[in-house]
């Protein structure tokens, strides 16, 4: 099955990039779902964004998507209303995903469409050469700010939970075999589920060192993921402005039970949820 997932594309991220982590747990977890027939592959669609991250389409032999920048969960939510029998997931940089792209990020986790969101957060725009994006330190020194940036970053987990997603987990790329749990449970939680990849630049922003002194397994301190309080005091212990006394929390934050945005269009159009819903049936009465 590993080998059903490669491509003949030749791989031209930089040696060392934090991609490699996310691509081997990506795989991993898709190989153990199918394995396991918890998921088809044929019903696999996986949507990407503009930035490094993208290649990932190229290196998957899985049906795929190219999209704009910033707009990966437009057409990603399109998909899967048209048909609620795919596992869809989307890949973004922070840059697309916290940038431009914001507000679609908001609104998929407002309406809690059933698709998977995994965002590669390097923290610094790579594919343009290094300048600062919304999680970047206070003071990165970039192409865009080499004097330091005067903007301090916001926490993007605390950000998805006051806007009500169902499933909120941080990874980490150098730790392939945790991220590869958590993207499983991701895929498999019906509702929207977000992952934010601690993902080091090697070229413009190497922080692997930073990451491994700091990061600690929530599950291995038995946190309990259905509490709302729980899951911000666990989000705000770390700030994204690099404290040298800073620890760093990875793992399933927050996880809880809840209608999806497809479920409840398809009970007001009687239209049943194990198949695709009849275009011309919703047009007639929605126009």
């Amino acid at each position: 099955m590993k080998k059903n997932l490669k491509t003949y594309a030749q791989n031209t991220w930089c040696p060392g990039c934090g991609n490699f982590g996310i691509e081997l747990a990506f795989k991993e977890a898709i190989n153990e779902l199918i394995t396991e027939e918890k998921i088809k592959k044929e019903n696999i669609v996986i949507v990407t964004g503009i930035g490094c991250h993208a290649k990932i389409a190229d290196y998957l032999n899985l049906n795929s998507f190219y999209s704009l920048h910033g707009r990966v969960l437009a057409p990603a939510t399109g998909i899967k209303i048209a048909n609620p029998n795919l596992s869809v997931i989307g890949f973004a940089g922070d840059g697309d995903a916290y940038g431009e792209g914001l507000d679609h990020l908001i609104f998929a986790a407002k309406r809690n469409i059933n698709l998977t969101m995994i965002v590669h957060n390097n923290r610094v725009f790579a594919l343009t050469t290094g300048q600062f994006t919304p999680t970047s330190p206070y003071g990165f020194a970039g192409k865009s700010t080499p004097q330091g940036s005067e903007e301090e970053p916001f926490n993007p987990l605390e950000l998805m939970l006051a806007s009500g997603a169902t499933f909120i987990a941080r990874g980490f790329s150098g730790n392939p075999s945790h991220l590869k749990e958590i993207i499983k449970e991701a895929i498999l939680h019906q509702g929207f589920s977000f992952i934010d990849v601690l993902q080091p630049c090697v070229s413009f922003y190497d922080t692997y060192d930073f990451y491994r002194q700091r990061v600690y397994d929530l599950k291995k301190e038995g946190h309990n993921y259905s509490s709302w309080q729980l899951a911000l005091e666990k989000i705000k212990e770390w700030n994204y402005l690099n404290g040298e006394k800073e620890k760093i929390p990875i793992g399933i934050f927050y996880k809880i039970k809840k209608n999806t945005f497809e479920e409840n269009i398809f009970k007001k159009i009687n239209t049943p949820r194990t198949s695709p819903p009849n275009l011309k049936e919703i047009l007639k009465k929605h126009l």
